[in-house]
């Protein structure tokens, strides 16, 4: 198949499951059904990479940190050297006056990209943490 080309195919479910998507398709400002079954394939698609292949993956980790958390932005900036090359990128946001928020890029094989992420995401001091899982 090309990629100009499109195939239809048919998908049969129940009316009330059907409402549930047809509202979820809403909330999401979905332009129609099309649209929204491709993203959830594109996302099956993307899990099952991380799950299965032995390819290099893309992961955005998102933290919430006290920045007065005695050490804390040194710890995490240490865990992020230790975590090079697949560290490729990181933003630091202040939310306020005591929070801070980073998005780090992390690149590599699904093994090490959750390792990454799990030693941030665990430091002391996290507030939350959330890895976002896509693919090159």
């Amino acid at each position: 198949m090309k990629n100009s080309e499109t195939e239809r195919f048919g998908v049969s479910m129940p009316p009330d499951l059907l409402k549930k998507f047809d509202e979820k398709i809403e909330r999401e400002m979905y332009t129609n059904r099309s649209e929204a079954i491709r993203d959830i394939i594109r996302k099956t698609l993307v899990e099952d990479k991380w799950e299965e292949s032995d390819e290099n993956v893309v992961g955005v980790l998102t933290l919430v940190y006290d920045h007065e958390k005695r050490g804390i932005s040194d710890k995490l900036n240490d865990l992020q050297h230790e975590g090079l090359p697949n560290v490729i990128s990181s933003m630091h946001v202040h939310l306020d006056e005591h929070n801070c928020l980073e998005t780090i890029v992390i690149e590599g094989k699904s093994k090490e990209v959750r390792e990454i992420s799990d030693k941030l995401i665990s430091t002391k001091g996290v507030k939350h943490g959330n890895l976002t899982k896509t693919s090159i």
